[in-house]
């Protein structure tokens, strides 16, 4: 079962996603908060699987409290996706450099909420190919460093690329005609020996090895 918490100061907003998501098979909202600090509150009494976070909220702004969860290491298994009202949220780049697995745009399709609990339950970032590009464009960058994938197998490094694209890992498998658990396994001793905590890291790092280059949407 996939453990959801929503934070959203928006009642009608918190109702709507708790409809959608506890009607699903497999996935349960555990709580719901109407700011900042209670949802980093509930995030720690119930600790779940996802939280999916609003940025603009009282007492306490969504971006305060990613970076608050995010930074505990007793809650080191939750995954942080950003609701925001635009693609484009002058927040989304700092919640994102925080850890956040990713962004979730307020009118997106019903299928699409549901897939990004799923997404990033399963260890995926959803960030799609422009999303990338715009997120490391914004970033403080420094000069590529090749030193820091110097520790990856030549296969690791290729799947290292595709992350670093955006690619899930059926994407991936695809491509390099591997099955998604062998993909998975990669990603995984990869996190492990970059000190990652997810997948967004990798982007950043592929990016600052020099494995990825930003180029325009």
């Amino acid at each position: 079962m996939i453990r959801v918490v929503i934070a959203d100061d928006q009642h009608l907003i918190r109702a709507g996603f708790r409809a959608l998501l506890d009607a699903e098979p497999g996935i349960s909202v555990v709580g719901e908060a109407a700011s900042g600090r209670d949802a980093v509150a509930l995030v720690r009494r119930e600790v779940p699987d996802v939280v999916l976070m609003d940025i603009r909220m009282p007492d306490g702004d969504g971006l305060w409290a990613t970076e608050s969860i995010l930074a505990d290491p007793q809650l080191e298994g939750v995954r942080v996706v950003i609701v925001t009202t635009f693609e484009l949220d002058e927040y989304v780049t700092r919640a994102l450099r925080a850890g956040a697995s990713g962004f979730l745009v307020k009118d997106a399709e019903p299928a699409e909420l549901l897939r990004a609990v799923r997404v990033v339950y399963e260890g995926d970032a959803l960030l799609s190919p422009s999303i990338t590009r715009r997120v490391l464009r914004d970033l403080d960058r420094a000069p590529h460093r090749p030193d820091l994938v110097a520790s990856l197998t030549e296969r690791e490094r290729e799947i290292l690329a595709h992350v670093g694209r955006g690619k899930t890992n059926a994407e991936i498998g695809t491509d390099l005609y591997l099955s998604p658990l062998t993909v998975k396994t990669h990603v995984s001793r990869m996190m492990a020996k970059l000190q990652a905590r997810d997948r967004v890291r990798l982007v950043i790092i592929a990016y600052d090895a020099g494995l990825i280059a930003v180029t325009g949407d």
